[in-house]
């Protein structure tokens, strides 16, 4: 079964960027669809974006416009490139199928 896992977070500066990377242990052609989801402390994971097999995207309301999916086959990753980082936005970010997921990684937006 394909693993995945997240690269690239860190700590940045609110109005900042920061992409993450989402590599799989396999091709990700073979994948039906990857999600992002996220979790704050003390809150709820929430599904933040997701990007079908076709290369179809779909995101949340509170990233639309900030955030974009993309993907490099040859690499077998799909990337989350995040732009205008809110405080808001810091969560422990997390790559998925929706049966199988990441370890997460940190994101810490600076006010």
């Amino acid at each position: 079964q394909v693993q995945l896992a997240e690269s690239g977070g860190g700590l940045v500066q609110a109005g900042g960027s920061l992409r993450l990377s989402c590599t799989a242990s396999g091709s990700i052609e073979t994948i039906n669809v990857i999600i992002w989801h996220r979790q704050a402390p003390g809150e709820r994971r929430e599904w933040v974006a997701s990007i079908t097999r076709a290369g179809a995207t779909n995101y949340a309301a509170s990233v639309k416009g900030r955030f974009t999916l993309s993907r490099d086959t040859a690499k077998n990753t799909v990337y989350l490139q995040m732009n205008s980082l809110k405080p808001e936005d810091t969560a422990s970010y997390y790559c998925g199928t929706g049966s199988k997921w990441g370890q997460g990684t940190q994101v810490t937006v600076s006010s």
